[in-house]
């Protein structure tokens, strides 16, 4: 009886050297962990791979506040999509003209507002979202419209 118990110890551990050679060796901080389970007493033990969980941030669109600015010639464009932006359930807290040049409607948004502003880019069907610049707002996203989104 103990010959087979030996002979499959033998072969797990010579498929685990050859498991060795054939992986990577680098351990990184979001390396998947291994975890050994016994299956049943003198049998060969399984090794588990657990692959870390990502989670996104979830979004409340009520909580997150949003000023609109129109960079155009528009009359009345960021009025409008401050409307279109409460509709969707969002906090839109001012609307104006911003004075400055910007290249492409944009949404800027402060890093803690990232997961937010990609959410608000898929309402409106904006691609520009970037980090806030000054003298924006650092506690809420800004959209600047140029003529490209009207």
């Amino acid at each position: 009886m103990s010959s087979p118990v030996a002979l499959m110890s033998a072969a797990a551990v010579a498929m685990a050297g050859v498991a060795f050679f054939l992986t990577d060796h680098e351990v990184t901080a979001n390396a998947p962990r291994a975890t050994t389970v016994a299956a049943a007493p003198a049998t060969v033990e399984r090794t588990v791979t657990l692959e870390p969980r990502r989670t996104e941030p979830v979004v409340k669109r009520g909580a997150v506040y949003i000023d609109v600015y129109n960079n155009s010639n528009i009359t009345g464009l960021a009025h409008g999509v401050a409307a279109r932006i409460a509709g969707a359930g969002w906090q839109v807290v001012g609307s104006d003209n911003w004075y400055g040049t910007i290249p492409a409607t944009t949404i800027y948004y402060p890093e803690p507002l990232k997961a937010a502003a990609k959410l608000l880019s898929q309402d409106l069907g904006i691609a520009r979202v970037l980090p806030a610049i000054d003298p924006m707002s650092l506690d809420r996203l800004t959209v600047i419209l140029t003529a490209d989104y009207a």
